[in-house]
């Protein structure tokens, strides 16, 4: 998750001027804690920077309060270039300047440029921070090397988004040579031929991408954009369902999947969004991702005892997709089933997949946070009620 909201960090005298101050936009405000006697602004987020505060920071601070952009802030902060959050040996997020997180994973690969491992973290954080030229280069050495086709695939992604299109089409071939099962070098193909305006074949490798894997929701994602784009809505639809009545494609819940998701978006269309999605889960009832999909259409709507109908039967899978976990978790609170919530996240926190290990950990400390407020609001009205009236 991101945050955009303002900042807030400490040190410096107090100012109270401050402390009723609304906070909005995406500038931030440095000041000390004790400039809001009536607490943090609920939309700020607290910064603690890891090195000394400058002069330059002290001396501003004396004045009181002050407002400053992001950038200002980072650098204010001493971060080089933008905070970034990675996690340190322990698993615990920290924040880091950008500059010094890639120049720390550029060093730390030229320590032994053998281990391609540092070479695809950090070829990966280039690409993540759009820097995909230096990733280009990262990559094509590591190719070089010995590279896997995941790392053939990587590098003619980066020359597909600098639009090196003669490049990234010779690199993508190499790709799918190399991993035959996979669909996406088929598909960046596909946008490489957009790019040189040859729909033939941009066509030619959205279909293959589906003969690869015809549970790729991003290649039927892409049929149907292509032909919409090319043709119309109603085309697009007719090729997608054409194709997904294939002998091959029958039961895969894929191309209803990626219908569904062109209409979700909007509310004047989400009524025909639920009807793929519906489609989707009638043609694969255990596709994870299907239910998913229907499950958080229902929710959008407010529809909770259709959530709760749909997904109560596959409380097994939700101990493997913290999506459909998190759906039915949001359903069974916000209807208040607090024994039912209980029972899942216990049955939840046995679970072998991490990610749905600790889902279950932090949302039953927020039902207990919720459970202690109610307790104390109800001893709070009892002991309201028993006071008597002076004078009796």
């Amino acid at each position: 998750m991101t945050q955009n909201g303002p900042f807030s960090t400490g040190g410096g005298p107090a100012a109270g001027a401050a402390a009723n101050l609304q906070l909005s936009g995406s500038a931030a405000i440095v000041a000390p804690v004790s400039a809001f006697p009536g607490g943090v602004p609920s939309n700020a987020l607290v910064v603690l920077p890891l090195a000394e505060p400058t002069d330059e920071l002290k001396e501003k601070m004396e004045k009181g309060p002050l407002a400053v952009t992001p950038e200002q802030m980072w650098k204010l902060l001493g971060f080089n270039g933008p905070a970034v959050q990675v996690q340190d040996n322990q698993g615990r997020p920290i924040a880091i300047g950008l500059e010094d997180l890639l120049a720390g994973l550029e060093k730390h690969w030229k320590e032994d440029s053998s281990d391609l491992n540092r070479g695809r973290i950090y070829a990966q954080e280039l690409m993540k921070y759009g820097r995909t030229e230096n990733a280009e280069k990262v990559l094509a050495k590591v190719v070089a090397a010995g590279g896997t086709g995941e790392d053939w695939l990587g590098l003619g992604v980066a020359q597909l988004q600098q639009e090196k299109f003669d490049k990234s089409e010779s690199t993508l071939k190499g790709a799918a040579n190399l991993l035959p099962d996979n669909p996406f070098p088929a598909l960046h193909l596909a946008k490489t031929y957009k790019g040189k305006e040859d729909a033939e074949n941009e066509r030619k490798m959205i279909e293959r991408a589906i003969a690869i894997d015809p549970g790729c929701v991003d290649a039927w994602a892409y049929l149907f954009s292509q032909t919409k784009e090319e043709e119309s809505e109603a085309a697009a639809i007719k090729a997608v369902t054409d194709l997904a009545d294939a002998e091959p494609n029958k039961k895969s819940a894929a191309p209803f999947i990626a219908i569904q998701g062109f209409f979700a978006s909007e509310e004047e269309t989400r009524e025909k969004a639920i009807e793929w999605a519906k489609k989707a889960v009638d043609r694969a009832p255990q596709d994870p991702l299907a239910l998913t999909c229907l499950s958080a259409l229902y929710g959008q709507r407010g529809d909770l005892p259709a959530v709760m109908e749909l997904l109560r039967p596959h409380e097994a899978v939700m101990a493997k997709d913290v999506r459909l976990a998190n759906n039915y978790f949001e359903a069974l609170f916000q209807a208040r089933e607090i024994d039912k919530v209980t029972k899942l996240l216990n049955a939840l926190a046995g679970s072998p997949n991490r990610e749905v290990k600790q889902f279950a950990v932090e949302r039953s400390r927020m039902v207990a946070q919720y459970l202690q407020q109610q307790q104390q609001q109800l001893a709070g009205a009892g002991a309201g009620g028993q006071q008597q009236p002076a004078g009796r």
